[in-house]
C-alpha cells in the first residue's frame, strides 16, 4: 500500500489525457448504471424492530397490516358550519375520491363532538411507504373540492400527506444548503490558493465523486434497500472529504513545486506529494470505511444506507485523488511552466521582485500554538478540562424518535393536522394488539381482546368511543354500505371503520389464527401520557386479558411503540458498535504509524472530540433557550438516531486529521528532526491546510442549522462544532502538547528510524527523490 499512491501518480502523470478521459467516463458509468437500474426502495418490513415489528409482521401475515389512511376535513370558512353544504362537499369527496385506482375505500363522514367539522377518512392502496407517491391524485381532488366550494375549506392531512411534505421540504432544504455551502467553499479555496484554477479543481472532483457515488448507491441499493437517507449522506459528507482530500493534496504539490524551485517537472512534483499526501489520503479514507462500517451493526435498514452512502462517497473520493487529480495537476503544470518565462518577464519589467513563498503558519496559527509550544503540560490540562466540561451536558442526553408530531408547522399537511387532531384527538395515537393462536382459540381470543377493549376505554389514558356521530343524509346515502355504487365503501374486512367512528373492534385473518384490535389514545405520541398508555397496556390490560391465554403470541405496535421500540433496539446496540469503533479506530492507527502509544492517544482525543460535540449538542438542541437563536422548537431530547450516527462519522472525520497531521510529525522525524522540532515542523506545516480544510467542513455541516427538519439540524450543528474543536483545539492544543510531552515515547514499540536525508534534485528528470 505504501507504492501504490505512487504507482497510480506516475502512471496518471504520464497518460494525463487517458486518466482524464477515463475518469469522467467512470463517472458517467456509475450515473448510467444507477440510473438504469433504479433504486431499491426500503420498503415497511425492512423498518420493522423489537416487539412492534413482530407485531407488524404477525399482522401482514393474516393480510391485516395499517394501510395508509388521509383524512379530509371540512369546516366553514367562517361562522357555523352549514351542514347541507358540507354534506355536499363530503358527498364530493367521497365520489371523487372512489373512483380513483389509488383509493382502496372510503368511509362515511363524521361530524366532530363540537358539530365545527365534518371528517372524510379514505384508506390508499398498498403498503404504508407507498403512500407518499400515492397520494398526489388525493391532494388534487381536495383541491378541486375546494375549489368547487368556496364558502368551505376543505383541507387533507394523513402520514401519506405529511411524508411529503417533509420529502419535499427537505429537497428545498438540501438546495439552500448547497446555495449556503458552495460560495463559501469556493471563497475559502480562493484564499488558499490565490488561483481560481486551482480553487476549481476541488470543487470539481468533489462533485464528480458525489455524480459517481450516487449512481453507485442506486446500484447498491439492489444488494442493501435504500432508506431514503443515503443520497443527503453523499451529498454532505462527500462535498466535505472530496474537498478536503484534494485540498491536502494540492497544497503538498504547490508545496514540492516551491522547494524545487523549478528544478522538476509537473510529473515529479505529483509523484512527490503522491508518496506522502497520497498515502495519508489512503489510511485516512480507509479509516472514514472502517469506522462508518460499524454501523451495520446496529442492524437498522437506516444506518445501513448511511453506511453505504457514506462508505461509497469517501472510497470514490479517494480513488479520485490518487487517479485524475494527479493527471490534472501535471496538465495545470504544464501551462504554468508555459507561461512562467512570460509572467517572470512582465514582472521583470514592472521592477517587482520575484514572489516569497508564503510562511507555512500565519500570525494567528503561531499564537494558537505557542501555548503548546511554551507550556504543553499546562495547556494539556487546560484543553482537556474544557472539553470534559463542554461533555458534562451530555450525561443528561435523552432520547426520542421524532414522529409526525415533531416535524415543522412549514409542511401545511402539518397545519391541517393540528387542526384536525384539535377537533379529533382520538386520532392523535394508535395501538394495534397483535395476536396469533390456533383456529380453535380464535373465538376465546377475541372475547378476550374485546375485554382488553372495554378495560382500555375505562382507562383515562385512552380515549372512549364517541356517539353515534352525526352526517347529513346526502353524505349518509353516498357512502351507505347498502348503495351499490359504492365499490370502495366502508364493507371491507380488512379495512375497518376508523377509531374516530367507531368502537375497538376485533379484525381476525380469513384462517383464524391472527387478530387485531386497535385502541386510540387522545394525546400526541411523545407526549408522557402516550408513552404512559403505551407502558399500562403492555404491562397491566394485556397480561389481564389475551395475556392469560395459555399459547397465544402477543405482540403491540403503533405509532407510540414503533418509536420506543425503535430508540430501545438503538440503546442496545450502541455497547457493540461503540465497542467496535474504538477498537478498528486503534488498530488503524497502530497499523498507520506502527505506533501503541498514538493508537491510544488517537482513542482518547476522538473520545474527547465525540463527547464535547454531544455535550454542545444536548445543550443547545434539548433545552428551549436555544429555539429563537437557531429557529427550532425543542424536542426535550435528541433525535434517536443522530448520537450513534455522529459519534461513528465524528470518529472517521477525526481520523483524517490525525493521519495528516500526526504523517507530518513522522516524516519529519524519519527526515532526522528530533521528536521535539518534528512535532512542531508537522504541526507548523499542517496547520493552515487542516483549519482550512474545517472550515470547509464547518461551512458544510453547519449549513443544515438553517434546515426545517430539527433532526437534520442536530446532525449539522453537532459535525460543525466537533470539527471546528477537532481542528482548533485538539489538533493545535492537546496533540501537540501530548507529544511533546511524551518525546520517543509517542512512537512506543517503533525505533527511531536513521537519518533520511532528502535530495534536493532528482537523479533523472521526471524522477521524484525518495522520500521517507
Amino acid at each position: 500500500m505504501r507504492h501504490l499512491p505512487v504507482r497510480m501518480a506516475r502512471w496518471s502523470a504520464r497518460h494525463a489525457g487517458r486518466a482524464i478521459a477515463g475518469w469522467f467516463a467512470f463517472v458517467v458509468l456509475c450515473l448510467v448504471a444507477g440510473i438504469a437500474l433504479g433504486t431499491n426502495e426500503a420498503t415497511t418490513k425492512d423498518f420493522w424492530v423489537g416487539e412492534a415489528g413482530r407485531a407488524e409482521a404477525t399482522a401482514t401475515e393474516g393480510g391485516l397490516e395499517r394501510s395508509p389512511t388521509e383524512r379530509i376535513t371540512i369546516r366553514a370558512r367562517s361562522g357555523e358550519l352549514d351542514m347541507a353544504a358540507a354534506g355536499a362537499a363530503a358527498q364530493d369527496v367521497t365520489e371523487r375520491m372512489r373512483d380513483l385506482p389509488e383509493v382502496d375505500s372510503v368511509a362515511a363522514p363524521v361530524r366532530s363532538k363540537d358539530g365545527e367539522v365534518l371528517l372524510v377518512s379514505v384508506v390508499l392502496n398498498g403498503p404504508e411507504l407507498k403512500g407518499k407517491k400515492n397520494v398526489v391524485p388525493l391532494l388534487e381532488q381536495t383541491a378541486a373540492v375546494g375549489a368547487d366550494h368556496p364558502h368551505l375549506v376543505v383541507e387533507e392531512t394523513g402520514s401519506p400527506a405529511i411524508s411529503k411534505g417533509v420529502n419535499d421540504q427537505r429537497d428545498e432544504d438540501l438546495a439552500l444548503s448547497e446555495r449556503i455551502s458552495l460560495p463559501v467553499t469556493v471563497v475559502t479555496l480562493l484564499i488558499v490558493f490565490g488561483s481560481v484554477i486551482m480553487a476549481g479543481v476541488p470543487l470539481l472532483l468533489a462533485l464528480s465523486s458525489i455524480a459517481a457515488a450516487i449512481g453507485l448507491s442506486m446500484v447498491a441499493s439492489h444488494v442493501m434497500p435504500d432508506a431514503g437517507v443515503g443520497t443527503n449522506l453523499i451529498l454532505l459528507i462527500g462535498l466535505a472529504v472530496g474537498v478536503d482530500y484534494t485540498l491536502f493534496y494540492l497544497k503538498r504539490e504547490r508545496e514540492e513545486r516551491a522547494r524545487a524551485g523549478g528544478r522538476l517537472g509537473p510529473e515529479a512534483l505529483v509523484e512527490l506529494a503522491a508518496a506522502t499526501a497520497g498515502r495519508a489520503i489512503v489510511i485516512s479514507g480507509l479509516a472514514v470505511i472502517v469506522s462508518t462500517a460499524t454501523l451495520y451493526l446496529a442492524t437498522d435498514v437506516i444506518f445501513s444506507s448511511l453506511a453505504t452512502g457514506t462508505i461509497l462517497v469517501v472510497a470514490v473520493a479517494v480513488a479520485s485523488s490518487l487517479t485524475v487529480l494527479p493527471a490534472l495537476l501535471v496538465v495545470i503544470g504544464r501551462r504554468a511552466d508555459r507561461l512562467a518565462p512570460r509572467r517572470a518577464a512582465r514582472r521583470a519589467r514592472r521592477g517587482k521582485p520575484a514572489r516569497a513563498g508564503r510562511p507555512e503558519t500565519g500570525r494567528m496559527f503561531g499564537a494558537l500554538l505557542r501555548p503548546a509550544r511554551t507550556r504543553p503540560a499546562l495547556t494539556l490540562c487546560l484543553s482537556v478540562l474544557v472539553m470534559l466540561g463542554l461533555t458534562v451536558p451530555a450525561l443528561g442526553l435523552k432520547l426520542i424518535d421524532p414522529g409526525k408530531d415533531t416535524f415543522s408547522r412549514d409542511i401545511p399537511a402539518m397545519r391541517v393536522y393540528d387542526r384536525l387532531t384539535e377537533s379529533f384527538p382520538e386520532l392523535f395515537v394508535t395501538h394495534e394488539v397483535v395476536t396469533r393462536s390456533t383456529p380453535e382459540q380464535a373465538a376465546q381470543v377475541k372475547r378476550a381482546l374485546e375485554d382488553l377493549g372495554r378495560r382500555a376505554q375505562a382507562d383515562p389514558l385512552f380515549a372512549r368511543a364517541p356517539k353515534e356521530a352525526e352526517s347529513t343524509k346526502d353524505a349518509q346515502d353516498a357512502t351507505s354500505p347498502e348503495n351499490p355504487t359504492n365499490p370502495k365503501g366502508p364493507q371491507s374486512p380488512t379495512n375497518p371503520r376508523s377509531p374516530a367512528i367507531s368502537e375497538p373492534t376485533v379484525r381476525t385473518s380469513a384462517d383464524g389464527r391472527i387478530s387485531v384490535l386497535e385502541l386510540s389514545v387522545p394525546h400526541p405520541a411523545p407526549s408522557s401520557e402516550a408513552i404512559e398508555s403505551l407502558t399500562r397496556l403492555r404491562q397491566d390490560h394485556i397480561p389481564a386479558t389475551v395475556g392469560r391465554l395459555p399459547g397465544v403470541e402477543t405482540a403491540v405496535s403503533g405509532d407510540v411503540a414503533r418509536g420506543r421500540d425503535y430508540v430501545s433496539h438503538e440503546s442496545d446496540k450502541l455497547p457493540l458498535v461503540l465497542g467496535f469503533l474504538l477498537l478498528m479506530t486503534f488498530l488503524m492507527t497502530v497499523w498507520a504509524f506502527r505506533s501503541v502509544v498514538l493508537g491510544a492517544i488517537g482513542v482518547v482525543l476522538n473520545l474527547l472530540s465525540a463527547g464535547a460535540s454531544l455535550g454542545l449538542l444536548v445543550l443547545v438542541f434539548q433545552g428551549t433557550w436555544a429555539e429563537g437563536l437557531l429557529a427550532f422548537d425543542s424536542l426535550g431530547a435528541i433525535a434517536s438516531r443522530v448520537p450513534l450516527f455522529l459519534v461513528v462519522i465524528l470518529f472517521g472525520l477525526s481520523m483524517d486529521y490525525q493521519v495528516f497531521v500526526v504523517s507530518r510529525i513522522q516524516e519529519a522525524r524519519q527526515n532526522g528532526m528530533s521528536a521535539r522540532e518534528a512535532v512542531l515542523e508537522g504541526i507548523n506545516r499542517s496547520a493552515k491546510v487542516v483549519t482550512s480544510a474545517a472550515i470547509v467542513m464547518v461551512t458544510v455541516f453547519g449549513a443544515f442549522v438553517a434546515l426545517h427538519l430539527t433532526e437534520m439540524k442536530q446532525m449539522g450543528f453537532c459535525l460543525a462544532v466537533a470539527v471546528l474543536l477537532d481542528a482548533v483545539v485538539i489538533r493545535l492544543m492537546v496533540l501537540p502538547s501530548v507529544l511533546l510531552l511524551l518525546g520517543e515515547r509517542a512512537w512506543w514499540p517503533a525505533r527511531r528510524p536513521g537519518r533520511t536525508v532528502r535530495a534536493q534534485e532528482p537523479a533523472a528528470a521526471g524522477s521524484p527523490a525518495e522520500v521517507g
